[in-house]
């Protein structure tokens, strides 16, 4: 299975970054790519990226800190979408296709919002209302953890 041999690379990444002593290792198995980061509280995995498939955002780190207005929150009238998994956020189909949506947009319950990709799978995040895009949280190709806002809308 991909899944058990996708854990087993992981694994051996880590060995090699702790007999090291390595902050960071990017490597390229087959068409994906791990890139691994050391945190103070231990290790993260930033996400297997399929090659080609969305172009990862150059000098951006995977996990950025949220900017200070995300950490004062929605306004009270806004509902928020948040993450149902931990993955890349796109917010188009592919590298040259238009946004599925941006702020300002009126969408409808049951709209497609974005892409998170994890594991190599696609999944299209619909919107759960009906409504104004207020914000959108991620930038394009950054790594989002489930329960992360992604969207207000009002």
């Amino acid at each position: 299975m991909a899944h058990e041999h996708e854990t087993d690379t992981i694994a051996s990444l880590l060995e090699i970054m702790h007999e090291h002593d390595l902050d960071r290792i990017k490597v390229k198995v087959g068409d994906a790519i791990y890139e691994l980061v050391r945190r103070e509280a231990g290790m993260q995995v930033v996400a297997p990226m399929a090659v080609g498939a969305m172009p990862a955002t150059a000098g951006a780190p995977a996990a950025a800190v949220p900017a200070a207005d995300t950490a004062a929150g929605p306004p009270p009238n806004a509902k928020r979408v948040a993450a149902p998994l931990t993955g890349v956020f796109y917010r188009s189909p592919s590298p040259d296709a238009e946004a599925f949506v941006k702020v300002g947009d009126r969408v409808e319950s049951g709209q497609v919002l974005c892409i998170l990709e994890a594991m190599k799978l696609f999944n299209e995040i619909q919107s759960d209302y009906a409504g104004t895009i207020l914000r959108i949280i991620p930038e394009n190709g950054e790594l989002v953890s489930q329960g992360e806002d992604l969207f207000w809308i009002q």
